[in-house]
């Protein structure tokens, strides 16, 4: 069994067909968002030196997760960056420890490669980033209709690295 995080740029169709449904039955169709509209977020949000970027979580070659890091997720908190955003498994992968995974590798690029010092995130999950360190900082309304109240969340990459 071989578990990569890679960066995704220039991925072929069935990937970017793979992570477009997933983001579209999580958040695009609520959002309003045509599928080709979620599609073309995501392709264009594979940049190779500049943000967006996009990884994926591949096992045996399978593409089982996915993390995005953005200067922008939450349009009612402009002042506040760079966000990870967009952290997903597949439902069938699931409690088995790839979320970890996903999200330890995931801090380790975001300070190694990408040269962030911090990171936030939003998610109405409570007790699950606490476990890799994130710090809850308070609830937020995020004015969306499905999910208005979520929980900010920032991580101090420097203070976590071991």
């Amino acid at each position: 069994m071989n578990i990569e995080f890679k960066q995704l740029i220039n991925i072929d169709e069935n990937t970017l067909n793979i992570i477009t449904k997933w983001n579209y039955e999580w958040w695009g169709e609520s959002l309003n968002c045509n599928y080709e509209k979620v599609k073309c977020f995501l392709k264009y949000s594979m940049q190779k030196d500049k943000l967006p970027q996009t990884y994926g979580l591949f096992l045996d070659d399978k593409i089982i997760g996915m993390c995005q890091f953005l200067y922008e997720d939450l349009d009612v908190r402009p002042d506040i960056y760079p966000w990870l955003a967009n952290v997903y498994i597949d439902e069938k992968y699931r409690n088995k420890g790839y979320g970890r995974i996903l999200i330890e590798n995931a801090t380790k690029v975001a300070h190694d490669v990408i040269k962030f010092n911090e990171l936030f995130l939003y998610t109405k999950h409570i007790g699950l980033y606490e476990k890799f360190g994130w710090k809850y900082i308070d609830d937020i309304d995020t004015f969306k209709d499905e999910s208005r109240i979520e929980r900010l969340y920032k991580i101090d990459i420097n203070k976590n690295r071991g």
